[in-house]
């Protein structure tokens, strides 16, 4: 998953926001739909009221003057009226009852009647159905409008307020009952004898007979698609809704995650150096406050393990000292001067690892303060003296360095040391040295390291001893000359501290033959 950022504040925002996205999508796709209806109920009513003003303008119009008529209205563009001979037959249409033609029916009569005992408009009770009611056995004169003439209209073009059917439930209007409930207020004389209706995508088509038979309008909408997002307010408000949910799960997110960095920056600084003292704040929610005091806790421990272990072997190192001074004086009374000497360099032997083993407590528990320091003047000052100390080896101390100061934090006087060491070493086992120094680059923010590389010439070390040799007083016979000394606690000391202050130290056999260094201390 390389497309994905790799800091846990990046992955959570990037979650919820697309989460965020989701969900306003699935709104966003909710109001569309429900706008689309909106919209083609509108623009089914529009085109249901230009149908009703179409025909009856024509229907009142003297048949040899309709076409003028039909060139004279302003129709929009997408609506098309044609005076036929026959339905439309371009699109499959169907006839289509008119329900507003029925009041005379028994079904209308049944549904639309008052009961016995309720008001009519007049105030008096209506009682029994009568003929003129249309009773289930009764007809209605042939005469007899549709609807009541205007003069003798009700109150309310839908009926007269208040009535109910027989069940209870209130009576429908007529609006809401009929689509074309406008048609009701046509007169009788002008009513279409047909209706034929048909809709092919969106295109919709309506037939309609005129009441003296001798043609057809048609009348072709073509419905537009709707647009539910027209409104340039709509974008804009749903674009601020998005801009401000991402910015609060950004900032929330990184409140949340905070402490985790916190938490790591602590855990770096207690690798680099136990004896730091970074504690973390113990509050804030319940699982970052116990993850503190857990971690506060471990390094409390960890520094009073190493510190206990220190003491010890600096008391056990400061301890021996005098029981090898005492067998030097008595080596001094045996008179086989072969043994003698064998015994005080044995002695001598014990005496310089006991020294450097409180050598190495006393750095260990050393309060030195980290400081900014320039490593290539530091590198420097160590090659100056190691060439005053072995001026027969001084032509080959070499040593390269960039052109700028490489600055880091650390401990200046225990660096120096464990840079001695590797160096000496080289010089010792190698008959030289040959360090560069390459500083941290700076295109790489994750790679803020300076390297040093010393390498030498000497005969190298088995490839399984590598890394074995910085273990505590072991030195590989078959590699080093024992002449030369040393205790097998140099190496060991210099990666404690290295490692101490946020760097490390690993050992490679060169192909051309000899050892190379390579310490790495961050920037």
């Amino acid at each position: 998953m390389k497309f994905l950022p790799s800091s846990l504040v990046a992955r959570t925002s990037l979650l919820l926001i697309v989460g965020l996205g989701v969900v306003e999508l699935a709104g966003l796709g909710i109001h569309a739909l429900d706008r689309l209806d909106m919209a083609e109920r509108s623009q089914m009513h529009d085109y249901q009221m230009q149908v009703f003003s179409i025909y009856r303008t024509i229907a009142e119009t003297k048949p040899e003057d309709r076409q003028n008529v039909i060139d004279d209205l302003h129709i929009p563009s997408s609506t098309t009226v044609l005076l036929l001979s026959m339905p439309d037959q371009e699109i499959h249409s169907h006839k289509t009852p008119p329900p507003f033609f029925a009041m005379g029916g028994p079904a209308f009569q049944e549904r639309f009647r008052p009961g016995p005992n309720e008001v009519a408009p007049n105030g008096g009770l209506f009682g029994p159905p009568s003929p003129m009611q249309g009773g289930p056995d009764s007809h209605p004169p042939g005469d007899m409008e549709p609807f009541p003439a205007p003069e003798h209209s009700f109150p309310h073009p839908e009926g007269p307020e208040g009535w109910r059917l027989p069940g209870g439930e209130e009576r429908p209007r007529f609006q809401d009952s009929f689509p074309g409930g406008r048609w009701a207020f046509l007169p009788t004389s002008l009513y279409p004898r047909e209706i034929w209706t048909g809709q092919e995508l969106r295109t919709h088509s309506t037939s309609l007979l005129l009441p003296d038979g001798q043609c057809w309008v048609v009348v072709r909408y073509v419905m537009p698609l709707p647009n539910p997002f027209e409104a340039p307010t709509f974008i804009i408000a749903f674009l601020v809704m998005s801009l401000c949910g991402g910015t609060l799960i950004v900032w929330a997110t990184r409140r949340l995650i905070a402490p985790v960095t916190t938490l790591a920056n602590a855990a770096e600084a207690l690798g680099r150096d136990v004896n730091s003292s970074t504690v973390l704040p113990e509050n804030g929610p319940s699982e970052i406050r116990r993850a503190a005091i857990a971690f506060n806790t471990m390094s409390m421990r960890i520094r009073r393990f190493v510190s206990d272990r220190t003491l010890m072997l600096t008391a056990i190192g400061h301890d021996l000292r005098t029981p090898i001074t005492r067998l030097k004086l008595r080596a001094e009374f045996i008179d086989d001067d072969e043994l003698r000497n064998k015994m005080l360099a044995d002695l001598d032997e014990m005496e310089a690892m006991v020294a450097a083993t409180l050598a190495f407590g006393r750095d260990s528990a050393s309060d030195e303060q980290v400081v900014s320091l320039d490593l290539r003047a530091l590198l420097q000052t160590i090659m100056d003296e190691a060439a005053e100390g072995h001026p027969d080896h001084a032509d080959n101390l070499i040593y390269e360095s960039p052109t700028t100061p490489v600055r880091i934090m650390a401990r200046s006087v225990a660096l120096k040391r464990a840079l001695n060491n590797l160096i000496l070493n080289a010089l010792k086992y190698g008959n030289g040295a040959h360090v560069t120094l390459i500083p941290p680059s700076p295109k790489k923010e994750k790679d803020r390291y300076a390297r040093i590389i010393v390498e030498d010439n000497g005969p190298g070390l088995p490839e399984d001893s590598l890394d074995r040799v910085f273990e505590p007083f072991v030195r590989i016979e078959t590699s080093r000359n024992r002449e030369t000394g040393g205790t097998g606690l140099g190496l060991s000391i210099a990666r404690t501290i290295l490692r101490a202050q946020g760097g490390d130290v690993c050992l490679q056999n060169r192909a051309e033959g000899g050892l190379r260094a390579i310490i790495t201390l961050a920037a």
